[in-house]
């Protein structure tokens, strides 16, 4: 297996049929604020649901079914292990250096000890695995979403994601790989695994989902939301979520009405909780300083 220079046929002909297919939606808008493009959306949802039920779906599962379990864990395993490069460079882009950095760790360990990225031994060393890409990236630096977009054979997605597809694409390893017969041969087995590992969610939603498009309309935009900000709702809160603790000075600060810790600093401390308090026995020495500091409200107790 060697490389050669991408094919760059596939990636310009994605990028112009989803331009052209934005442009022809003008006369087929809806009110709609987050699919206003409905009309067209559904059209195209039809015409996947009809190529998965009638290819990918009855592909999916047979080699669910024929291929060892052991076998499916590699497949994914080699092709995630590919997908960590640019999910890496994406975090770096995001400006999550550790992140991104433990992404390129994770490829050295699983393309040397891991065999080619067959096994995941990076996980099994504690290094999360994470899902990165440029439209995220886009996201994450306040490029707007812009209109749901069901596109053609690459199912739900965003104007957004849709214009960072080209990136994407020419960043993904396994197009560079010759001779082009086991690119092509790689790439559907690719597909075909990544349709496998959601073949019984998919059976679920079928059974459950009254709506199949809305179902996974709404359930898209909002996972997509939370990739793009790792969980939170947006880029300020992210900021927020990921600010290191405070330091001893501010919790003190904050509690600096707190007067539990002394009670002989408190003025308003009711004049009957002097009188609950054991009296002292006058036989008994008074503890010196020394050996019993007494703990203040301005140095916290080691």
């Amino acid at each position: 297996m060697t490389f050669m220079k991408p094919n760059r046929v596939p990636t310009w002909r994605a990028s112009a049929a989803a331009l052209v297919a934005i442009a022809t939606l003008s006369g087929c808008a809806t009110n709609n604020p987050r699919d206003p493009l409905e009309p067209f959306n559904r059209t195209m949802f039809k015409f996947n649901d009809t190529i998965d039920q009638a290819a990918l779906k009855p592909a999916a599962t047979a080699y669910k079914k024929v291929l060892p379990s052991f076998v499916q864990t590699g497949v994914n395993n080699f092709f995630g292990n590919l997908s960590d490069v640019w999910t890496g460079a994406n975090n770096l882009m995001q400006g999550k250096g550790e992140q991104g950095m433990s992404d390129w760790t994770r490829v050295a360990l699983n393309s040397t000890f891991g065999i080619g990225g067959l096994f995941d031994i990076a996980s099994e060393a504690g290094l999360k695995k994470h899902n990165e890409d440029f439209g995220q990236t886009l996201g994450y630096w306040g490029v707007p979403s812009g209109p749901y977009l069901m596109l053609p054979l690459l199912g739900p997605s965003t104007v957004r994601d849709t214009s960072g597809l080209p990136v994407d694409m020419a960043a993904n390893g396994w197009s560079y790989v010759d001779p082009s017969s086991t690119r092509n041969i790689g790439t559907a087995i690719r597909v075909i695994d990544a349709r496998a590992n959601i073949l019984d969610a998919s059976n679920l939603m079928e059974e459950a989902a009254l709506d199949r498009y809305e179902f996974i309309r709404d359930g898209f935009l909002q996972r997509r939301q939370g990739q793009v900000f790792d969980g939170e709702t947006s880029r300020k809160a992210l900021k927020e979520a990921n600010q290191g603790p405070a330091d001893a000075k501010s919790i003190r600060a904050a509690y600096a009405d707190d007067d539990s810790a002394s009670p002989s600093a408190s003025p308003s401390a009711s004049p009957g909780a002097a009188a609950t308090a054991p009296a002292a026995t006058p036989t008994a020495p008074a503890p010196t300083p020394a050996a019993t500091p007494a703990v203040s409200s301005e140095t916290p107790s080691k």
